[in-house]
């Protein structure tokens, strides 16, 4: 019998059978041609213009390179271009580098569980050649010159030697030029930079002491020369950061941890500063995150997010990074072990330097010594007893005997009368009021209020009893207070005694640059100072009470997942950012008059029942209410 041999995609599968094969199956499975297989890879590597930038910056990293330049035009979409001083390669090499499953990485199965290098599959610039036109140039160590190499939708078109220095340049001109599809659905100039910038951070991050540059249509966005990895942080998220920062440090057998976390006061609403590297690489894991947040659990508000640099260092057998294409998700062999390890690691460091809370006890003020006067010699302490004392007899007698003074109790006779100053007034004072311990009642109709773990107003009134959330409820007073004079024409502006400096990192310096002139309108004076630096010389008059630095980080903070595009509706923003940052926070005491008058505020107020993020700011119970709860 004739033995029947298929070559099905990109695996060799020999069939042997007995029986001739059925002539529709050759009619159905055919052979993808290399141009379509490269452009179906490409699918799973390369999904955006961040994606490029992402294989380009490591490849340099694993060539060696002391210094790289990313250049950037159209947020990636018209040319995406590295330059590193890495160690190259010859002509033959560089032909190699643009096959598939090419690559000098491993040579076996086992070293996919050895790897201390990035790239590995030998995909990726395969993959990127097939969607885009690619100009690659580059020179080893021990050539007098360099080869040129010109790839068209994984065509190459030209080839020669070329003049430069050591290391390589590519050059990723019109991205899927010949996938309209994906390019159609690719997102606009500002969300695809915010890609490219995460990607360049993230490898930026991981290698502080290479040095880096970042371009875009012309203009230097980043600039970070060889350092630590301290000041690697804070020369991409700005120079505010340096005292937000808590080291982070644990040895185990099983996992080396280092890097930063931020202190508690510094953790944001939205995300984009957790950062997790391990043996030099990028990854992402909800696992490790929630070990984080475990850590911080009482130390920040709900739904907040604190940012975190965390480096792992295992052995490169126990975990597994070859599970997913762009290689962010890696699989550990101890996972479970290492998210405790992590988990006591930030906490200890959060309690070592003083950024967690600690009990505070009430120093006993018996043991105060007060200081001497000049040239008055210090007495040695004495042990006195009463040598009286029966305390099978009246005590009574024995303590007078004593307060009148003894052999062993040296009399005070001078100055004894400053004990007694204030006395009389103090005790004619009525004792003062603890509206958190007891009722209190303020205004003219008795009105019966209490504060509730300092975080919750309890109002009794004719229409029954409130339950106040009173961070909730003095938001929503201060936003539509600040809503009705912030937004009214000719807003006046007061100009700060001391003008605040803001140091942003380059995705929250565009977010501010773009507002600048909607917080204009509204009353602020707003500049640049530099790059990514505003300087705030003015506030609308009506919000001086405002904290402008806490006001802008909550304004930023809401704006970076989700930018309003009309101008009113980024004002409101603003204005949100401002009540939310002034608002009274939970855990301060008030006083019965404060509680009664933020009452009667928020019931003016033309929308009292929910807050600004539109949660419930009161729950009213009255006799129906409390009998339903009854089931009277």
């Amino acid at each position: 019998m004739p033995i029947n041999i298929y070559r099905l995609s990109a695996f060799n599968l020999t069939i042997s059978s007995a029986m001739p094969p059925l002539q529709s199956m050759s009619d159905i499975i055919k052979l993808l041609p290399d141009s379509i297989a490269n452009q179906i890879a490409a699918g799973e590597v390369i999904q955006r213009p961040a994606s490029v930038v992402k294989e380009l910056l490591e490849n340099s990293v694993d060539a060696g390179a002391t210094n790289i330049q990313l250049i950037i035009k159209d947020s990636g979409k018209a040319l995406i271009q590295t330059i590193d001083n890495g160690k190259g390669m010859g002509e033959a090499d560089a032909r190699m580098s643009l096959e598939r499953h090419a690559t000098s990485k491993i040579s076996n199965a086992d070293d996919l569980f050895k790897l201390n290098t990035m790239g590995f599959r030998g995909e990726a610039l395969a993959s990127i050649a097939a969607v885009a036109h690619m100009e690659m140039k580059t020179r080893s160590a021990n050539r007098d010159v360099g080869t040129e190499i010109l790839v068209e939708a994984s065509q190459v078109k030209h080839q020669e030697i070329c003049a430069m220095e050591i290391g390589t340049t590519i050059s990723i001109k019109n991205l899927f030029f010949n996938v309209p599809a994906r390019r159609k659905f690719l997102k606009s100039d500002a969300v695809e930079m915010r890609h490219i910038i995460d990607e360049f951070q993230r490898v930026a991050l991981v290698n502080p002491e290479i040095e880096f540059k970042l371009f875009h249509n012309g203009q230097q966005l980043f600039h970070l020369l060889g350092s630590n990895m301290r000041q690697r942080i804070i020369g991409i998220l700005g120079k505010g950061y340096n005292e937000k920062l808590v080291p982070v440090e644990e040895e185990t057998d099983l996992v080396s941890i280092t890097g930063f976390i931020g202190k508690p006061d510094a953790a944001k609403k939205s995300r984009g500063e957790q950062f997790l590297f391990v043996n030099g690489r990028y990854f992402k894991s909800p696992y490790f995150h929630s070990a984080v947040q475990k850590a911080y659990e009482g130390l920040i508000p709900q739904r907040h997010h604190p940012a975190y640099f965390i480096y792992f260092k295992v052995k490169p057998e126990s975990i597994d990074i070859n599970i997913h294409p762009t290689k962010t998700e890696i699989k550990f062999e101890d996972e479970r072990s290492i998210y405790a390890i992590l988990r006591s690691a930030i906490k200890r460091s959060l309690g070592q330097y003083h950024v967690a809370p600690t009990i505070d006890f009430n120093p006993e003020t018996s043991f105060d010594i007060l200081p001497p006067k000049r040239g008055q010699e210090v007495e040695k302490p004495g042990v006195h007893v009463n040598p009286e004392y029966n305390p099978f007899v009246d005590y009574s007698e024995a303590k007078q005997k004593w307060e009148r003074g003894n052999a062993f109790q040296k009399p005070m006779t001078e100055g004894w009368e400053a004990l007694y100053e204030g006395l009389e007034q103090d005790l004619q004072q009525a004792p003062a009021e603890s509206p958190g311990l007891e009722m209190a009642f303020a205004g003219d109709d008795n009105t019966l209020v209490r504060q509730i773990g300092n975080r919750y107003i309890l109002v009794q009134s004719a229409e029954g009893v409130f339950l106040i959330h009173q961070y909730r409820a003095h938001s929503r007073v201060l936003f539509e207070s600040f809503e009705e004079n912030v937004m009214a024409k000719d807003q006046p502006i007061q100009q700060l005694l001391f003008p605040v400096t803001l140091e942003l990192s380059v995705q929250d310096a565009e977010i501010l640059s773009s507002a600048v002139l909607s917080l204009c309108h509204i009353g602020f004076e707003i500049e640049s100072f530099g790059t990514n630096a505003f300087i705030i010389r003015g506030v609308p008059a009506a919000c001086m009470q405002i904290n402008v630095e806490h006001t802008m980080a909550g304004f930023i903070d809401d704006l970076r997942d989700n930018k309003p595009t009309d101008e009113v509706k980024l004002q409101q923003a603003v204005i949100k950012s401002m009540a939310q940052q002034s608002a009274i926070r939970s855990g301060v005491e008030l006083k019965a008059q404060e509680m009664l008058g933020l009452f009667q505020d928020l019931m003016r107020c033309k929308q009292p029942q929910f807050d600004l993020s539109g949660n419930k700011v009161f729950i009213l119970m009255n006799s129906s209410t409390i009998d339903k709860l009854f089931g009277a």
